[in-house]
């Protein structure tokens, strides 16, 4: 029995040999899957990591830059305000459509789409934006609110709209020659706009400073009021003498303000499509022109001035003088011996030859650069002309030049001149911000003396009350208004054309001391059935209107049955 063995020992003990295997096996499988699994972990670990990391490396780099317009392009603008606080352009927010074009399914549809909301949109310019592969690309600047709306309505995959700072003009084509315009990117082009982007303004826009809360309002000297007035009148003229063009300027005699001026044919700033067109001139400061008999007020103030003449003086005016091949004779000449005052209010085109004559030639030039009349007028509005003389003056210059002919100068200048005779000899650079008489004083210049400019007030008024008087048409009952017309051939190929004239009246007014002067110009008027075409017709009435209508906004009361016109018995 010692010698037996137990089965089912044997059957035991293999059974845990197996287990003892089995359990080996399964420890070495979960082995494996643990560090399969931690190796998965590992590796997407790492790839989560990289990603990060390279996030945060992005976020501290320099974008790439990319169509996106710069920060100027919303860059902040301070208003425009008139003298009494009307706005006359300021900031709007607008939205303008962008695509991205690697995010771009169909050019072709989305193009058809967006055509149906802007119908002006260029196919071929628009496709090829679309296709180039672009991160940024610009489709429409400026859109409406309702464009906005009904693209957005279309669902086109890939476009946008940022939110852009735009210019508004309320007063619209009223002011546009004075305020100006800017660009798409909101940048000062013309007008008072260009001329505040050269303060600094376009410094702060491209550093990023200009901001609305730190942008105070340009305050002009311009009077929105009269502004609306002096434009509807030049435009009612234009169309009723069927003129080429129209312009007027009111200025404060005692501090060189601008108070209103306009020039048509204009434009809408709001949608200047034909600002750039060749007859959109701003004739009153950029516009060049022979300013006729007005020029006579200042031959006749040199010769008081020279002390070579008085209000008594005579000067013979019985026959045309001749110089060289030319002839100069009166439009409607007396043919006898003329007073001064009668030389000015009868518009003597001899008479004035003779004033030139006892100043001498260079003393006349002298007299006109004098008066800023030669000179490139300085002032803020960048659009000035400078004026045109001859090279050499010679004696025919001098002659041609009494009466307004032989040189070029602006409407704006000859206003300027004409407030230095009126004020009491100051002659001050117009200006078109609000300034102080005191301030205008300290940079004024005695041009001549108050002698002279006394005597032409009288000379002015005298023009608009005596028998005779040129300026007859252009007076208003209560304001005693005085001036000068100026009736000019326009020059054709070089040649002066009778049938083409320039027109203009020079006025000031109250006369008794001159508040403001006022100046019409019109540009090949036709005459109206029973009368003439000279600047008595219609460049007379322009001012008289002008100042009917804005006389009691600037503060000048009128003075019913209490007129104080100079007589020539009182000299």
């Amino acid at each position: 029995m010692i010698g037996r063995i137990n089965p089912f020992r044997r059957i035991r003990q293999s059974g845990d040999d197996n287990s003892i295997v089995m359990d080996s096996a399964r420890k070495s499988t979960g082995g494996r899957t643990r560090n399969r699994v931690i190796m998965t972990m590992a590796v997407f670990f790492g790839i989560y990591a990289t990603i990060g990391g390279r996030l945060v490396y992005l976020g501290f780099q320099d974008p790439v830059p990319s169509g996106a317009p710069a920060s100027r392009v919303t860059a902040s603008r301070p208003d425009i305000i008139d003298r009494n606080g009307e706005v006359l352009a300021t900031d709007i927010k607008t939205s303008s459509l962008f695509a991205e074009p690697r995010h771009i399914v169909d050019a072709d549809e989305a193009i058809e789409k967006l055509a149906t909301v802007l119908p002006n949109l260029d196919y071929e310019q628009t496709y090829n934006k679309l296709k180039s592969g672009a991160g940024f690309v610009w489709l429409q600047r400026q859109l409406t609110p309702r464009q906005q709306s009904e693209i957005m309505q279309l669902g086109i995959p890939g476009i946008g709209f940022r939110t852009e700072t735009r210019r508004f003009y309320p007063a619209g084509a009223t002011t546009a020659y004075i305020v100006g315009l800017t660009n798409i990117d909101n940048q000062g082009i013309s007008g008072l706009e260009k001329y505040i982007d050269g303060q600094g303004l376009a410094d702060l826009q491209q550093s990023g400073l200009a901001l609305p809360k730190d942008l105070a309002p340009v305050r002009l000297s311009v009077d929105l009021r009269v502004q609306h007035i002096v434009h509807d009148e030049i435009s009612s003229a234009m169309e009723r003498f069927r003129a080429i063009a129209a312009g007027a300027v009111v200025l404060n005699a005692k501090t060189g303000e601008v108070v209103a001026m306009a020039s048509v044919p204009d434009f809408d700033p709001n949608n200047p499509v034909n600002a750039q067109d060749k007859d959109r001139l701003n004739r009153m400061s950029a516009g060049l022109y022979e300013m006729g008999s007005t020029v006579k007020s200042f031959t006749t103030a040199m010769a008081l001035d020279s002390g070579k003449a008085n209000l008594n003086s005579t000067f013979d005016a019985t026959r045309p003088i001749t110089i060289g091949r030319q002839t100069i004779r009166d439009f409607h000449g007396k043919g006898r011996v003329l007073t001064l005052p009668e030389v000015f209010i009868y518009s003597s085109n001899i008479g004035s030859a003779r004033e030139a004559d006892i100043v001498g030639i260079e003393g006349h030039r002298e007299f006109l650069h004098r008066l800023g009349i030669l000179e490139r007028m300085k002032t803020e509005l960048p659009e000035v002309a400078r004026p045109v003389e001859p090279k050499v003056w010679k004696k025919v210059h001098s002659i041609t030049a009494s009466f307004g002919h032989g040189f070029t100068t602006t409407p704006l200048q000859t206003a300027v001149g004409a407030a230095a005779l009126m004020n009491g000899g100051h002659l001050m650079n117009p200006t078109f911000l609000a300034r102080t008489v005191e301030e205008a004083m300290a940079d004024a210049t005695r041009v001549v003396s108050e002698k002279t400019s006394a005597d032409m007030r009288y000379l002015y008024n005298l023009n608009a009350t005596a028998p005779g008087g040129s300026g007859r048409r252009a007076t208003v009952p209560g304001y005693r208004v005085g001036g000068k017309t100026g009736t000019a051939e326009k020059v054709v190929n070089g040649r002066y054309v009778s049938g083409k004239r320039f027109n203009a009246f020079l006025a000031a007014f109250p006369m008794d001391d001159p508040q403001y002067i006022v100046l019409s110009v019109i540009d090949e008027p036709q005459a109206l059935p029973g009368q003439g075409a000279t600047a008595g017709f219609n460049a007379a009435p322009i001012v008289s209107n002008i100042i009917r209508r804005s006389a009691a906004l600037l503060g000048v009361e009128p003075e019913f049955g209490q007129e104080k016109a100079a007589t020539l018995a009182s000299y």
